[in-house]
């Protein structure tokens, strides 16, 4: 089972992913500064100086029941039960534009690696598969652009 392990984890696979994991979480972090630090306060000043981040709604109030607090961060020190509904909103657009950003990529890699693994393309006039390389079509005799 060790062996077996061994294998696995020196497998360009495995480290593959392990990088992958490492730079998504780098990532993760950038695009959440961007939201919450670059993207969030014009959005929240446009609609009347409003800070995402302290949205919320106080379910249970803390140590004084009678209290009312201005930011996330009292309620939690009160120990008041909340309901964090601005920080959810942070989260949405974090993944908003994470899953744009993925998708970018992802479309980017799948273009370079289709135009890696094709052979033929496609003849300008008649649409038939001719080699990469080719001068003339064999199909229409039409002379068609060499692709390097």
């Amino acid at each position: 089972m060790l062996k077996e392990f061994k294998e696995f984890a020196i497998k360009g696979n495995a480290m593959d992913m392990a990088v992958g994991i490492i730079i998504g979480a780098a990532f993760g972090a950038i695009v959440k500064s961007l939201v919450d630090d670059i993207i969030m306060p014009p959005i929240g000043l446009l609609l009347g100086n409003v800070d995402f981040s302290n949205l919320f709604v106080t379910l249970k109030a803390g140590k004084d029941a009678a209290a009312t607090y201005a930011t996330l961060a009292q309620a939690k020190a009160a120990g008041a039960v909340t309901l964090n509904y601005g920080a959810f909103i942070n989260v949405i657009v974090s993944f908003i534009i994470i899953s744009f950003a993925v998708f970018l990529l992802v479309k980017a890699m799948n273009k370079f690696k289709k135009a890696a693994e094709s052979t033929t393309r496609d003849c300008p006039y008649c649409l038939s598969a001719i080699p990469m390389k080719a001068i003339k079509c064999g199909h229409c005799s039409s002379e068609v652009k060499p692709v390097d």
